[in-house]
């Protein structure tokens, strides 16, 4: 009948030197230098009988605990800090090098562990969307002044009724912003696009002037229409919004 064997893969002496530890919980800081020497031995012997290769390094921590086993028998030396007699404890320095060695082993599993979540993460490419871009997402390049002035260059070129606005008296405006924008509207359903000033006649006021560029300016906000310019303080350009349904 076979049996199997199991031995476990050790990155270094440390390594197996740290696993004999936890395996046998014990406390770092107080190593039974004579138990862990001897299962360590007999796991580099485990190893040689399964013809493993045994590094120099294996070799050379073995010669270290039988060295530091021997000062273990002896008495120990002693040092004067400040003062204060010391003695010196022969696993100090190996307790130091297993006590490093843990901690980075500790950040390399978690390092590992990220690294397999991330692993499982896909991203999705970035895609192109241009191609929804709303070409009319932007209000326009017009400044909000640039339109002002336009608008003061047609009431220029256009023979308005200046009528005075009496202060002490609120009379029912003749235009108001439901009527210009419905008439907006209809322009466009008879023409693609249609300029500012077609829709002031010629005995227009400033009132209603002044009414229509609102109702331009509601349109824009509702994101139901364009506006261009040629060039600076010249008239304008209105245009249905293409993705827009011209009675909504």
């Amino acid at each position: 009948m076979g049996y199997k064997v199991e031995l476990e893969a050790y990155e270094g002496p440390l390594d197996l030197l740290l696993s004999l530890i936890q395996k046998n919980e014990i406390d770092i800081y107080d190593i039974p230098i004579n138990m862990i020497t001897e299962q360590f031995l007999e796991s580099i012997k485990d190893m040689e009988e399964l013809n493993l290769e045994v590094t120099s390094e294996f070799l050379l921590m073995a010669a270290t605990l039988l060295e530091i086993k021997s000062k273990m028998l002896l008495p120990k030396e002693k040092i004067v800090e400040e003062g204060v007699e010391i003695e010196i404890d022969p696993r100090e320095v190996l307790v130091q090098r297993l006590i490093e060695y843990k901690l980075y082993k500790e950040a390399a599993e978690k390092l590992k562990i990220s690294e397999l979540i991330e692993s499982r993460v896909y991203y999705k490419p970035r895609e192109d969307l241009s191609i929804y871009k709303d070409p009319f997402e932007e209000l326009s390049k017009i400044d909000l002044s640039h339109l002002v002035k336009a608008i003061s260059n047609i009431i220029a070129k256009n023979s308005v009724k200046h009528n005075r606005i009496d202060f002490n008296e609120i009379s029912r405006q003749e235009y108001t912003l439901d009527i210009c924008i419905d008439e907006i509207r209809t322009r466009l359903k008879l023409n693609k696009n249609i300029l500012f000033s077609q829709l002031l006649s010629s005995d227009i006021t400033r009132e209603e002037i002044v009414t229509y560029f609102l109702s331009l300016l509601e349109l824009i906000k509702m994101k139901k229409v364009y506006v261009e310019q040629d060039s600076a303080f010249t008239d304008l350009t209105i245009s249905w919004r293409l993705d827009e349904d011209y009675g909504s």
